[in-house]
């Protein structure tokens, strides 16, 4: 997967439509979260069952925004995917009936059990002791029941989202979307986020500038935060 670019005729497309291409002048460093999804050995690891290989790629970029993010007081938040099974069924038996195979479906279902070797988090991503940790069981982490990082998030103050991780078109997108919905300010990170196409990463940032958020690198995203901390 390459760096790929929002296309022009989309941007103009947005400027017609609001007058301006990125959303917000500042964030507020205390009041946002860095949301790191999926980046589990599941979706990481060379050969896993459920392998994104640009997942690799944009590592060392979250661990750097990571490590900037703490220094500025916001929180960082390691989203990660577990499907319970049991009596030969799951949490989640629509999905693994559906859309996966006969033959790869119990080799995703347990890659994905919680607490094990490939459900843990890629051994490189650099987490750090005041990091939080939230397990989903669908793609949005938002949806009802899914998982417990709404109240958390609320609880702790938190109004924006850096959103980071894999796949950008699935996972990502759909945290992103839900989470607009709920009067979150949403960031789609471009240069930390990773999906299996060139043309499926190009196509989420273009869906989430036009309706659900903006798309920023990691660089333009902590300068809105040292924007919003020098205004404080």
């Amino acid at each position: 997967m390459h760096r790929v670019e929002i296309r022009r005729e989309i941007v103009e497309r947005v400027m017609a439509r609001r007058g301006r291409l990125h959303l917000y002048d500042a964030l507020d460093p205390k009041r946002t979260a860095l949301v790191v999804i999926d980046m589990q050995n599941a979706f990481v690891a060379p050969g896993a069952p459920v392998e994104v290989p640009g997942a690799r790629d944009i590592v060392p970029a979250i661990n750097r925004l990571a490590a900037e993010l703490r220094g500025r007081g916001s929180q960082v938040v390691w989203v990660s995917h577990a499907n319970v099974a049991r009596g030969g069924r799951t949490d989640w038996e629509t999905f693994y009936g559906h859309f996966v195979s006969d033959e790869g479906r119990a080799r995703a279902a347990a890659a994905l059990a919680p607490g094990g070797e490939q459900q843990r988090l890629w051994p490189g991503m650099a987490v750090a002791p005041e990091d939080l940790h939230v397990a989903k069981n669908r793609y949005s982490p938002f949806i009802p029941g899914a998982s417990q990082l709404e109240q958390l998030l609320r609880n702790l103050g938190v109004d924006a989202l850096l959103i980071a991780g894999t796949k950008t078109n699935v996972c990502c997108e759909c945290t992103a979307r839900d989470a607009m919905m709920l009067d979150f300010k949403v960031v789609m990170l471009s240069d930390c986020t990773a999906a299996l196409s060139d043309d499926e990463q190009r196509t989420t940032l273009e869906n989430v500038i036009q309706q659900f958020g903006d798309v920023l690198s990691a660089d333009e995203a902590l300068a809105l935060l040292d924007r919003g901390r020098d205004a404080a």
